[in-house]
């Protein structure tokens, strides 16, 4: 019990310490450049789930179509007759 108990400090010293470094560095940053940190969080948060979501839908379309257009294939006859 002891060292899970020592595990969790430890986790929570490291997130404090992370915390604490990430809350320094946005209170040195210049406007600009908090400007422009937002804008690039602003992007990780909602365009890049949006595309990926997007890249998912169309590749499941396209897989889906290749299927049905390949079933049909095999079970067209083909429209060569045999020679006698």
């Amino acid at each position: 019990m002891d060292k899970i108990t020592a595990l969790f400090n430890e986790l929570f010293e490291a997130f404090m310490r992370t915390l604490r470094f990430g809350v320094g560095l946005i209170g040195r940053m210049s406007p600009q450049a908090l400007l422009g940190a937002a804008l690039v969080l602003a992007f990780i948060c909602s365009i890049l789930p949006l595309a990926l979501v997007l890249f998912t839908v169309f590749l499941l379309l396209k897989l889906a179509v290749g299927a049905c257009v390949i079933g049909k294939r095999r079970q067209r006859a083909t429209p060569y007759k045999d020679v006698e």
